[in-house]
């Protein structure tokens, strides 16, 4: 455990003078208080339209509906949306760029004639990549929390405050979860710049290609704005026409279940009350309706874990380059 916690500190030593890790929560804070922005002056302007239009009912004798609620957390989608795209991108990179330095460098030769256990080096820095990004993550949501309250002009109470932190503790598993990915690939092959691509192709297809299928797949998407909604068909309506196409339905959810984002995505969306039907749900009702998402976010990096020990060792990585 001490050569595991000196690793460690050397590697987070090494990030810490990393550029990239500044510009990384510079880029991510940048995008998520533009993206509050935009959310906040489009409830700003529908307020308006509500306003407008409830004077002119009054004055013609009728009587408004309620006007428009505004749910903080629900500004937020767009910037889990850029955490999922954009910040698994630089997990991938930042995962390569662990064993293409010491490999660039030269230095595992050296550092391989120390007596060093077998899962050693594989242990510091998977440590190192845990502990980097739950200060991200953490600086990330401080940052989303502030953006929210000023920004968004919101209020945020005990319980959105605690929806937020499990929409950081699943972010933080998920992008543990794309550099242990990446640092597995680089470790396995003989040049890192192959791992790189290999990791690359699987974020192509898992962050943008699945999700797309099935996006594009969903009837709903068809027509700006929904389908339903355009044919004036309710909720309740919906679930029962839906229910005549029961196996296509299947097929559509299987195929974005296979995306280790959408799971990330669902999840997460429905802590925050992105997805309507569980905005103001409680928690328990939440993980019951989610469980089976961020159980599979969990194995997928759990798995991730247990390639990177197996992976990243003294004979792997001290191969000869063809």
């Amino acid at each position: 455990m001490a050569e595991v916690g000196v690793l460690c500190r050397k590697e987070l030593k090494d990030l810490s003078r990393s550029r990239a890790i500044a510009m990384l929560l510079v880029f991510l804070s940048a995008v998520i208080l533009l993206s509050v922005l935009v959310a906040a002056a489009d409830y700003r302007v529908k307020l308006a339209e509500y306003t407008a239009y409830a004077d002119a009912l009054k004055a013609a004798g009728g009587s408004p509906t309620p006007p428009p609620n505004l749910f903080p957390l629900q500004m937020l989608r767009g910037g889990i949306e850029y955490l999922e795209i954009v910040g698994s991108l630089f997990a991938v990179i930042l995962g390569y760029g662990l064993v293409a330095k010491e490999k660039g460098s030269n230095t595992l030769q050296l550092l391989f004639t120390r007596p060093l256990g077998r899962h050693a080096f594989a242990g510091g820095k998977i440590l190192a990549v845990a502990i980097v990004w739950l200060v991200v993550v953490v600086a990330l949501f401080a940052v989303i929390a502030l953006a929210v309250l000023l920004a968004g002009q919101a209020q945020l109470g005990g319980q959105d405050f605690l929806r937020l932190a499990i929409a950081a503790a699943h972010t933080c598993v998920y992008f543990i979860m794309w550099s242990l990915l990446a640092l597995t690939l680089a470790s396995l092959t003989r040049q890192p710049a192959s791992g790189l691509v290999l990791a690359l192709v699987l974020w192509l297809v898992i962050v943008l290609v699945i999700p797309q299928i099935g996006d594009t797949m969903d009837p709903d998407n068809q027509i700006p704005g929904g389908l339903f909604a355009s044919l004036h068909i309710d909720r309740t309506n919906e679930k029962a026409l839906l229910t005549h196409f029961a196996s296509y339905e299947t097929g559509r959810d299987f195929v974005e279940q296979t995306s280790t984002t959408k799971q990330y995505e669902r999840a997460v969306f429905a802590y925050l009350g992105v997805k309507t039907q569980y905005n103001q749900v409680p928690l328990g009702a939440v993980w019951d309706a989610t469980s089976h998402n961020s159980l599979w976010l969990l194995a997928t990096s759990v798995f991730t874990v247990a390639a990177a020990f197996l992976a990243t060792t003294r004979e792997t990585l001290l191969r000869k380059l063809p």
